[in-house]
């Protein structure tokens, strides 16, 4: 079964005023009604971004996720992603344990190395250290998920001798998904660990991203004897009208990513590289319902993902076009998607 849902980072504006949480306040209220709407119209997975910003509201995706499990009735709740780098995975494991609780077994943890590396200085951790903290972390993450008593060591963190972590899930274990941004290394990671996958594709042309899905799904193939899950991220946009639903998105979208390119080295997005990535075979999905509804079935030729999920809250768009979009994607483009696909 190929699972749809959601996912956002609560882009923001920063703060007018100092010291006071006002547009954040009323970010997470958007936020919380959007999950809520992702819930009623029956999308498998909602899953909520970790970043130490002032341009996004949530830096602690667990205590948002835990108000969403308490007006959610049958999604899945995930973080999207957890920057276990610099995180205790014991505490990771106790917070999504409580989500867990609290939503009836909805509870998953979607780990990752994060997009952005504030979250190291302003926990102590070095960036010299950048690879063995995820490997170590994930390692401890993945003990505790595994059996009630610990007994760990590591370099970064105390060692830990024959103690429980509290409390334990509803789900006899926690659904831990590994997210990627392409790196061989990371799809022969999570394959060896059997670990589904999830693969951000924000820019360029999916079709270069077969090889690293093929790589994992190899990889599994010689490690596990259960069937791959893997997931497809994209950015999600739908309209009612390809054109008007463009021109409305385009300058909210290239605001957000010139912020986010300034600090890498990207060009700025004109309007031309724009339309390339709307283009039939280019990553962004914003139109109508039958332009995403045919980018997403070309993806899932390229690929045959198991779980695909929309970044569906992209900058500051206004919240009643995110819920726009998000009713027509849920209502309109996953039907379609799972009409064609249940052919196959």
């Amino acid at each position: 079964m190929v699972e749809f849902g959601m996912m956002s980072f609560a882009d923001m504006e920063p703060e007018a005023t100092g010291g006071r949480g006002v547009n954040a306040h009323a970010r997470l209220q958007d936020l919380l009604e959007e999950i809520k709407l992702a819930d009623d119209l029956g999308l498998d997975v909602f899953g909520i971004g970790e970043h130490h910003r002032a341009d996004y509201a949530v830096s602690a995706p667990a205590v948002t996720l835990g108000a969403a499990a308490a007006i959610t009735k049958n999604i899945r709740l995930t973080s999207a992603v957890t920057v276990l780098s610099s995180d205790d995975p014991v505490r990771v494991y106790q917070s999504f344990s409580t989500i867990d609780l609290l939503s009836g077994g909805r509870a998953e943890i979607m780990a990752g190395r994060g997009s952005f590396i504030e979250s190291f200085p302003l926990f102590g951790y070095s960036l010299d250290d950048y690879e063995s903290l995820f490997n170590e972390k994930l390692d401890l993450l993945l003990a505790i998920n595994e059996k009630e008593e610990v007994n760990w060591s590591g370099k970064h963190r105390a060692s830990i001798e024959d103690l429980v972590v509290y409390p334990r899930p509803l789900q006899s274990k926690l659904p831990i998904w590994l997210a990627a941004g392409g790196t061989p290394a990371s799809a022969v990671r999570a394959a060896k660990l059997g670990l589904p996958l999830m693969l951000a594709i924000i820019g360029g042309q999916p079709q270069h991203f077969v090889p690293f899905i093929n790589l994992y799904k190899e990889t599994w193939k010689k490690n596990n004897k259960a069937d791959a899950r893997f997931g497809i991220n994209n950015h999600v946009f739908v309209g009612e009208d390809s054109k008007s639903i463009s021109r409305e998105f385009y300058p909210y979208y290239a605001t957000m990513m010139n912020r986010v390119g300034k600090s890498r080295g990207w060009p700025p997005l004109s309007t031309q590289h724009f339309e390339a990535a709307r283009s039939p075979m280019g990553a962004l999905m914003v139109g109508s319902v039958q332009e995403v509804t045919e980018k997403l079935l070309y993806e899932y030729e390229l690929f045959g993902f198991t779980r695909f999920i929309a970044q569906a809250s992209i900058g500051t768009v206004p919240h009643k076009l995110t819920m726009k979009s998000i009713e027509l994607f849920g209502s309109k483009v996953v039907p379609e998607v799972k009409k064609h696909i249940s052919k196959q």
